[in-house]
């Protein structure tokens, strides 16, 4: 329990420290009350004995806490029933409440109950003057030992919830931070990756057309400089507003960097979606431009055939060359990019397939979760 032994005073429990204070200094005017100074000298002897032994008890662990309770059990029994000082028994209350184990707090909180009644009994049995003079206290009293208990247990699980739910969001948080930071890099990687391939082909291109067509070479050069704006531009806002890509500004690009390493693209459907959510569409983008990437740089082809089709359940798209292809299927998602690629599809629901094919061939699918929603609702 996370308390600590001097916290002789239970807090929140709707009593006022004041409270606690009398119930603290009460003890000794039942006791003096008494003409017989063994009773007296034995009174306090318990009364110092009961605090003792229920600031220990905070402090105490495993089978420690049973026995100092079970002391602070017995003292009380003997107060009321020798002095008819009934309250040790709200202290009581309020430190089994503090005890998580369900078992113990269950099996103290019926014996407190018991042994509380039993006194309670005694002491009207034998008509203890006290005890009849203080009666509506002592039914306070004793409705506090079987409520107090469940509202202080109650209390603590709550606080040990909210502990736990504050840790979780702190936690959530580091690992939002994390993703983002990991999402950013994906980002950078395709984006510069990109460019940066175009580049080293039209580069090689202009080394090759030097000579033999130096007016070409200069316009390839002119399309490298493009290039470098172009991927400067898109650096700026990826850092400062990372801002969605649209799949025609990005088909625009990938007709760019296939042309340039001479692989003939083969269009079938439409990059213009529609009423599609910039997130996914962002999605279906950076997962194409990796794809593409891949080929450029890994597949050996000729050519590479892009489907695009915009179904009412779902966003497909399917990406095939004609080149050298995987020898294993697993090794696709060795790649950090094409992870990458499997993590963005998973954020939205969608999948990546890679059927069998001559070359490569992926397949794409993000389901149309917000039509249906909204199909629903009309109907």
């Amino acid at each position: 329990m996370k308390k600590n032994w001097y916290h002789i005073f239970p807090k929140n429990t709707g009593l006022s420290p004041y409270v606690w204070i009398i119930f603290c200094i009460l003890p000794f005017y039942f006791i003096f009350k008494s003409s017989s100074k063994l009773e007296i000298a034995a009174g306090i002897g318990m009364i110092l004995l009961f605090f003792v032994a229920y600031g220990l008890s905070f402090a105490a662990k495993g089978w420690s806490v049973y026995l100092w309770t079970s002391i602070q059990i017995i003292i009380s029994i003997a107060m009321t029933s020798l002095f008819g000082y009934i309250y040790f028994g709200l202290f009581l209350a309020f430190f089994i409440g503090n005890i998580q184990n369900k078992i113990g707090f269950y099996t103290l909180y019926t014996i407190h109950i018991i042994t509380t009644v039993l006194a309670v009994n005694v002491g009207f049995l034998y008509q203890n003057k006290i005890f009849l003079t203080q009666f509506p206290f002592i039914v306070i009293c004793v409705i506090g030992v079987v409520l107090i208990p469940f509202n202080t247990y109650n209390r603590k699980k709550r606080e040990q919830l909210e502990e736990q739910l504050e840790d979780a969001n702190k936690r959530i948080s580091e690992l939002v931070k994390i993703e983002e930071r990991q999402r950013i890099a994906r980002d950078l990687h395709d984006t510069l990756g990109q460019k940066l391939s175009l580049i080293g082909l039209k580069s090689d291109l202009a080394g090759k057309l030097l000579t033999r067509s130096p007016e070409a070479a200069k316009n390839e050069i002119k399309d490298i400089q493009q290039t470098v704006r172009t991927a400067l531009k898109e650096v700026r806002e990826l850092v400062s507003e990372m801002r969605g890509t649209r799949l025609v500004e990005e088909m625009l690009r990938i007709r760019q960097i296939l042309s340039a390493a001479q692989i003939k693209l083969e269009l079938v459907g439409s990059s213009q979606l529609k009423d599609t959510p910039l997130l996914v569409e962002n999605v279906l983008s950076m997962c194409l431009k990796e794809a593409v990437n891949n080929i450029v740089k890994h597949s050996y082809a000729s050519s590479c055939r892009l489907v695009i089709k915009q179904l009412p359940t779902e966003w497909y798209i399917e990406i095939e060359d004609n080149g050298v292809g995987f020898q294993h299927k697993g090794d696709f998602f060795k790649g950090h990019g094409l992870q990458g690629m499997k993590e963005r599809l998973e954020f939205v629901n969608g999948s990546l397939d890679i059927p069998a094919s001559n070359g490569t061939k992926l397949v794409i699918r993000v389901p149309n979760v917000i039509k249906q929603a909204e199909r629903g609702k009309s109907i």
